[in-house]
């Protein structure tokens, strides 16, 4: 039988664990297909929470305590569960559970369903259809929480999913294996470290399955979260999102087309020193070209780096291509010509520069030429091999 652990991190559950603990014990013995066991990562709470979890192993064999000796945090309990629950206890799966019995123990069972059915990563999400979140909410919850979720989707344009800061989860090892080398390397405070495990699990095209379920406020103790917890998220998804931009291949293309244009204008005055024109401008394009073709092999297809023996042929590729470009812009301006015409469109009023429909075509056809461009060295060029 496959195996799943409900890890419970805790620090001061004292009022709340044993009913927890209770209560999923029940659940658990509604499940016949699977093997299950609560491991709670206690972090060496001030009330002796973990004294009443030492009792509780005592009485049922599929309770188990892991101390920490120091508070590590949500994000640190965590790991250091999901460490023990996979290694250790041989689990297939590991739960997200809070002590406070905000998430509700019944929906376990569709969570291993999903999971049965080849979800990767199970979340219970409060807003699908189904879930929800506590009516007595401050409104300072709600917003942190429902605004909280549209600004993480819209920053990291990932709108698949609409539960973003949910703790309740099921996770399977194979997850856990791809991503926790990131999180251990990674800082990561407080309930940030739920988002930055989601994305990293999305990123990495999980099957990642929602399953509804209504968040019940606590009924004991205080919340842990805490100002800090916005700054942090909006610190994390902020900085995630432009690594992404400056990782992406069109922006490296774009910078290495930006590159290129400048050492075209350069070379050309160069070459006009000891060349005539037509000489000095077709040199100046072939060293943009080659210039190009250097650095896209080495940075923007780096995954797709050229072999040696390759580079001959493609570079003459690269060479037809970036003609196919010029081309392009040529009929686009030899068309808006005689289409439209030229005339003048507006000026503008500091500089007196007067922007007419030559340019225009001008911008169009460099637009559609690098579409062009990008699209032959992507399926061209560096053809992704397989």
């Amino acid at each position: 039988m496959p195996k799943a652990v409900v890890i419970i991190p805790t620090y001061n559950e004292r009022d709340n664990i044993e009913r927890a603990v209770g209560e999923l014990l029940q659940v658990f013995a509604t499940v016949k297909d699977w093997e299950l066991a609560v491991l709670v990562v206690d972090d060496t709470s001030p009330d002796k929470t973990y004294q009443l979890v030492e009792r509780l192993a005592k009485r049922h064999p599929n309770v188990k305590l892991l101390m920490n000796p120091t508070k590590s945090g949500l994000g640190g309990a965590y790991l250091k569960g999901m460490a023990h629950a996979f290694g250790e206890l041989a689990a297939d799966v590991v739960f997200e559970f809070d002590a406070d019995l905000s998430h509700d123990p019944a929906k376990i069972p569709k969570f291993l369903t999903a999971i049965s059915n080849g979800a990767d990563m199970v979340l219970g999400s409060r807003y699908i259809k189904g879930g929800g979140i506590p009516q007595d909410w401050g409104l300072h919850r709600k917003f942190l929480s429902v605004v909280g979720n549209i600004i993480i989707m819209a920053v990291l344009t990932e709108f698949s999913i609409r539960d973003w800061t949910t703790g309740f989860r099921a996770i399977t090892k194979k997850v856990y294996q791809a991503v926790h080398g990131d999180l251990t390397t990674e800082r990561f405070s407080g309930y940030t470290f739920q988002i930055g495990f989601l994305h990293k699990t999305v990123r990495r095209n999980f099957k990642v399955v929602e399953e509804p379920f209504v968040f019940v406020d606590r009924t004991h103790g205080h919340s842990k979260l805490g100002p800090e917890y916005v700054k942090n998220t909006l610190l994390y998804i902020f900085r995630v999102r432009l690594q992404e931009i400056l990782a992406h291949r069109v922006f490296k293309f774009a910078v290495v087309g930006g590159i290129g244009a400048v050492v075209q204008l350069l070379t050309l005055a160069l070459y006009r020193q000891s060349a005539p024109f037509q000489l000095a401008f077709f040199l100046s394009v072939e060293t943009a070209v080659a210039t190009n073709f250097v650095l896209n092999n080495a940075w923007t297809f780096a995954d797709r780096q050229l072999k040696l023996p390759q580079v001959p042929v493609k570079f003459l590729q690269f060479n037809l291509a970036s003609a196919g470009s010029i081309i392009i812009q040529q009929i686009m301006a030899i068309v808006g010509e005689f289409a439209i015409g030229l005339f003048a469109l507006f000026t503008l009023p500091l500089v007196g520069l007067v922007i007419d429909t030559g340019m225009t075509y001008a911008v169009v056809g460099i637009l559609i030429g690098m579409f062009w461009n990008f699209f032959a060295y992507n399926y061209f060029i560096w053809k992704k091999s397989g």
